[in-house]
């Protein structure tokens, strides 16, 4: 979605502004190096190219490593296969810690129906996440993230839904993996007199719900992520840092007051994605916009070596 006039872009620079550990066992740095996640979302073009071929995508996922991408967070889970990306979970796990990277998060959900959403009643439903929780703790992952939900029509509607958010955070915490909600910018939408996004995060257990912000699409929603981070402090474990297209490259993102704020936003790992690339639509110019993005995250002075607590 092409971006138009000085107006939009004027709103999303202010939306940014605010004031400019130990690490997990699971993801020491090297020295020198920066955790940087990867939303594989990002080179599913590449990887498309690669399986329709009766290749593996561990070209990719080499080539993602080289430019200092360090754990991968998927987008390809196949519920009723229990795969992915073709793959079974561990096969999954021992082909992205062959590239030398690290399978951490998901994005994968079990949506609830428009009958689930009114009457509320989601047993079912949530009977089936056991097996996901199971897939993807054999495939090494410790982060499972909704990546979307359609506004609901009404506030009973929302609130169902919260309950449902609720119910997988406390089955997952319960097989010791962490839930999670990834936003765009629909969820600032209202829902009657309530802003959907707040509405989620002030009726969720913040000791089974987290949050992945993305930066972008929340200041495309027209907030400031900063303030978020200040309203709701320790929610927002995981940050999707995206762009308009190349990380950096568009000068409205406030990256410096983001990342300065992270210790408030309870941030414990960073996720790069990107939707296109400025130079083309070829796998070649989508490779480097990854390459870019990560060399923009690994010189920026603001970023740290790692958020992992």
């Amino acid at each position: 979605m092409q971006l138009k006039g000085f107006a939009i872009i004027a709103l999303l620079a202010a939306a940014a502004t605010g004031c400019s550990g130990e690490k997990s066992v699971c993801c020491d740095a090297h020295q020198g190096d920066k955790e940087i996640g990867v939303q594989l979302y990002s080179v599913r073009k590449a990887i498309d190219e690669q399986v329709k071929n009766g290749g593996s995508i561990a070209p990719v996922l080499d080539s993602l490593a080289s430019w200092g991408y360090t754990w991968v967070e998927a987008a390809n889970y196949d519920y009723n296969e229990g795969k992915f990306y073709g793959m079974a979970p561990a096969d999954y796990k021992a082909a992205v810690e062959a590239a030398g990277l690290k399978s951490l998060s998901s994005h994968t959900t079990l949506g609830m129906s428009d009958e689930e959403m009114k009457s509320g009643n989601f047993a079912e439903k949530l009977a089936m996440w056991d097996k996901l929780i199971a897939d993807h703790k054999a495939a090494g992952i410790e982060y499972i993230v909704t990546p979307w939900s359609n506004v609901p029509g009404t506030l009973a509607e929302l609130d169902n839904y919260v309950k449902y958010q609720n119910a997988i955070g406390h089955k997952c915490a319960e097989a010791g993996v962490k839930y999670g909600y990834h936003n765009h910018s629909h969820e600032f939408q209202k829902v009657e007199d309530q802003v959907m996004l707040e509405y989620m995060i002030q009726n969720t257990d913040p000791d089974s719900v987290f949050y992945e912000m993305d930066v972008y699409w929340t200041m495309r929603g027209a907030a400031s992520p900063v303030e978020l981070f200040k309203k709701y402090p320790n929610r927002f474990r995981l940050l999707h840092i995206k762009d308009h297209r190349e990380v950096g490259q568009s000068g409205m993102v406030g990256y410096d007051a983001i990342f300065n704020n992270t210790d408030a936003a309870g941030t414990e790992g960073i996720v790069v994605e990107v939707e296109g690339s400025s130079y083309g639509d070829t796998t070649a110019d989508l490779y480097r916009t990854m390459k870019e993005s990560a060399e923009y995250l690994k010189k920026a002075p603001f970023v740290k070596e790692s958020y992992w607590k």
